[in-house]
């Protein structure tokens, strides 16, 4: 069904083949699009419809684009595949996170190396047993960045969820029995960060055949804050943007070199 009325017009990201290179940093806030568009050469507004922001500019001499996603799976989902309908075939998502393992604290960077399915869009699209997992790739890339930038980082699990409110204020819950008890399993298997779209952009990722990973800003750690530990708060996004556009340089270099 072609909903827009125009062959190739993606109807809710409102862009078509060739509006966007083939590399697209994802970020949720569409208000952070134009933000990192300044990292690109002659960046032009593509489109903005809905919650979903583009700019198409250039790196290195490609043709590269950032689309916001919104908050969660759903929307997450909808952008990579009109994404890949339009001609892209590389991601990093760009976000905030909240910290679980307790030595993850405000201010420091995660980089998913897969995610926790505790929400439901990926439900329709793979069987639960089914791995969520970030591209190799495009992880070394975020992780060596990373460690030429000199930044504390964490690579690992993430947990992925659809309530918000359901992770800071689970006592509150009516089904609070079953999201303390998994919160607590996260803890113990080691996760690293708790946010909300990697498990849905990673299985969409898989089913398409294309590359995708995500960094993140740690915003705080609920965790340190429980044990009365120093648990500082960051906002800033400037580091984890810097991480993934400097990883979208490397991966361009690899592929050219690939060719």
């Amino acid at each position: 069904m072609n909903y827009s009325g125009e062959v190739g017009l993606q109807y809710h990201l409102q862009i078509r083949p060739g509006d966007v290179g083939r590399y697209v940093i994802m970020p949720g806030d569409p208000k952070r699009c134009a933000k990192i568009a300044k990292y690109f050469d002659n960046a032009e507004l593509i489109a903005d419809s809905r919650e979903y922001v583009t700019y198409t500019g250039y790196l290195d001499g490609e043709k590269v684009s950032v689309t916001s996603t919104g908050i969660g799976g759903p929307s997450a989902s909808i952008a990579l595949e009109e994404l890949v309908k339009a001609g892209a075939d590389t991601f990093i998502r760009i976000g905030t996170c909240g910290g679980i393992d307790i030595d993850v604290k405000g201010g420091d960077v995660v980089v998913a190396t897969g995610a926790i399915r505790m929400e439901g869009t990926t439900k329709e699209y793979a069987p639960i047993e089914f791995p969520a997992v970030a591209n190799i790739d495009v992880v070394n890339a975020l992780i060596n960045t990373c460690k030429e930038m000199g930044i504390t980082y964490h690579p690992g699990i993430v947990q992925c969820k659809d309530s918000f409110y359901g992770q800071h204020n689970p006592d509150i819950m009516p089904v609070n029995y079953e999201l303390t008890n998994k919160w607590e399993a996260w803890k113990r298997l080691g996760a690293k960060a708790s946010e909300m779209e990697s498990a849905a952009l990673f299985i969409v990722a898989s089913y398409l055949k294309v590359r995708c990973g995500s960094t993140f800003l740690v915003v705080g750690n609920q965790e340190r804050a429980a044990l009365g530990l120093d648990n500082p708060i960051a906002h800033d996004t400037e580091m984890a943007i810097k991480v993934a556009v400097e990883s979208l340089r490397k991966l361009i270099k690899e592929d050219k070199e690939k060719k």
